[in-house]
């Protein structure tokens, strides 16, 4: 096995623990909000049902063809479009605050490993490169005011978003896109996630080292050959450590 030299995350159930939640009652509350924001500024929105019927059925449709094309949308360039033909005129600045509104339910519902900031800072201090790849339509300015909030988004100078790019996970090219962004070699990179099928799996494919972290979207499922196992992200130090040990005494031998 060849020298860890970069770390990529995955973001939900790996960073920031959200758990099993209610989609419907998050969608709800993300809409009105959204629509209070875009009232108090005086903009040409209608009745609130009409408002949260047609922003669902856009966020659906495209939800629905994502999962088809395996490729993921931008929420907020979806919703300031469909808004500019509305007659909603706002700055990119304003539009980033609507998607906020939309997204920011679930984002109070995430929770990360007390010691999380200690875990990275070790990584960090250790010359690993750190990255995130994410499976997500959320814009990323929105994902960079949560990750800015707790304060974790300064260890992490590669954020690969898949709304970004014409992939998700767990197409091979994202994984490949990701090695060269955070500069290092597959070999020289472990992939620590959540998902055995979109992180796991490809990542191994791929030629990368994976961990699996502990979450219910892996419960009772066993892990991939050559994957490690781990519960916590504060294991990765110890894990990291002992995979580069075994490099070097490889290389000697």
């Amino acid at each position: 096995m060849a020298e860890i030299k970069g770390v990529l995350f995955d973001l939900g159930e790996t960073l920031l623990n959200f758990g099993k939640i209610s989609k419907t009652r998050l969608i709800l509350q993300g809409a009105r909000s959204s629509y209070d924001f875009l009232r108090e500024q005086g903009q040409p929105v209608g009745s609130f049902i009409g408002y949260f019927v047609r922003c669902l059925v856009r966020l659906r449709l495209r939800h629905f063809l994502a999962e088809f094309r395996g490729k993921d949308f931008d929420s907020l360039a979806l919703l300031r479009e469909a808004g500019r033909r509305e007659g909603i005129n706002f700055s990119p600045q304003q539009w980033e605050e609507v998607i906020w509104r939309w997204y920011e339910p679930l984002s109070v519902l995430a929770e990360i490993e007390p010691d999380l900031h200690e875990t990275l800072g070790r990584l960090k201090r250790s010359g690993l490169k750190l990255g995130i790849v994410s499976n997500t339509f959320v814009n990323r300015a929105s994902l960079d005011r949560q990750l800015r909030s707790l304060g974790l988004l300064d260890f992490f100078s590669m954020r690969l978003y898949s709304h970004e790019v014409a992939m998700r996970k767990p197409d091979p090219r994202l994984f490949r896109i990701a090695a060269e962004r955070i500069g290092e070699a597959p070999a020289n990179i472990l992939f620590v996630g959540d998902r055995i099928d979109l992180d796991a799996r490809p990542a191994l494919g791929c030629g990368m080292a994976a961990a699996l972290k502990d979450a219910y979207t892996n419960q009772g499922k066993s892990t991939p050959a050559g994957a490690h196992r781990i519960r916590l992200l504060s294991e990765l130090p110890a894990l990291i450590e002992r995979i580069n040990s075994s490099s070097t005494q490889l290389s000697r031998a």
